[in-house]
């Protein structure tokens, strides 16, 4: 990754800070703003930075200052474009999607109306994820991802924050585009959260692919078949395989002739076993290929299994 992009990125992510904390996040060192992966602000604590060695404190000149509830109601004001009221049924689901493909995740006191959460109010906590596109990643990886002139039904599996989205959005765009000796396939996008395209006003924030459809803020088992009516894709893409709905659409789909791309948190194959859902996924064999994300000595790894 391009150490240019890779600063531009956090530039990006840092100007949805508080304005004091902002200018806090502009004093370190070029070699941590290439590396950092989320800011983290927290009520009556001081702010951090992730990076993959573990938090560290935003800026030592700010360390005694702590984060208030108003900084975080700033940042809300900041993503929302100041209409946090249309934005309800995404905050209710404890994140928003930022202008350039960044998500912030939000907790604190849940409202509730007729059995279910439709808002958050006093805020405690919010992390704003530095997400960044890896243009090229995926390329070792994808001749194992065919077979017979076919692309397999593919599952990435990685414990959270391992980077099964860059992944998946680099092997979308490599399909859609096509490459040497892989001819360019229409994928379909379920992008629930907003993550994979980051779409703003109808256009992708980020790359995948010339040949990609995508719908977006629609649960990913209503998104699939609506994809599948609208958009005739060869290979549907879906992030995060959490619950049984998503496993049935997934399978029906799978049974109309399509190609699936999907994540979900996992340590690896072996680790599905022990979890009903995915048992079950892996007993229904949709998923000709597996790709497991390990981290060894602070490189990631990637591994394609059958």
């Amino acid at each position: 990754m391009n150490d240019v992009y890779a600063i531009a990125r956090y530039e990006q992510a840092a100007s949805l800070l508080p304005v004091r904390w902002r200018q806090a996040a502009r004093y370190i060192s070029e070699e941590k703003k290439q590396t950092a992966e989320e800011f983290r602000l927290r009520t009556g604590k001081t702010m951090t930075l992730l990076l993959p060695e573990g938090e560290i404190p935003l800026n030592e000149d700010f360390a005694r200052q702590t984060v208030t509830q108003s900084d975080i109601e700033q940042l809300c004001d900041t993503v929302t474009e100041y209409s946090r009221y249309t934005a309800c049924d995404m905050l209710s689901q404890g994140f928003l999607s930022a202008r350039g493909g960044f998500r912030i995740g939000f907790c604190g006191t849940a409202v509730f109306r007729d059995g279910r959460n439709t808002n958050l109010k006093d805020f405690s906590s919010a992390v704003i994820r530095i997400g960044r596109e890896k243009r090229g990643l995926a390329i070792p990886l994808l001749p194992q991802l065919w077979e017979e002139g076919s692309f397999c039904s593919t599952l990435i599996l990685s414990p959270p924050g391992q980077g099964k989205t860059t992944l998946l959005r680099d092997l979308i765009r490599l399909l859609s585009d096509g490459t040497e000796g892989f001819p360019a396939r229409r994928v379909g996008v379920a992008d629930e959260r907003g993550e994979i395209a980051a779409m703003y006003e109808g256009v992708a924030q980020l790359d995948v692919g010339n040949h990609t459809d995508i719908l977006e803020g629609c649960p990913k088992a209503l998104a699939m078949p609506m994809l599948l009516r609208s958009a005739n894709p060869q290979i549907l893409a879906v992030d995060e395989i959490t619950v049984a709905e998503d496993l049935e659409a997934i399978s029906a789909a799978a049974n109309c002739g399509v190609s699936l791309l999907a994540t979900a948190h996992a340590n690896g194959k072996e680790d599905l076993q022990e979890k009903p859902l995915f048992k079950e996924l892996l007993s229904r064999n949709v998923f000709k290929r597996v790709i497991s994300i390990t981290t060894e000595a602070g490189q990631r790894k990637y591994r394609v299994s059958k």
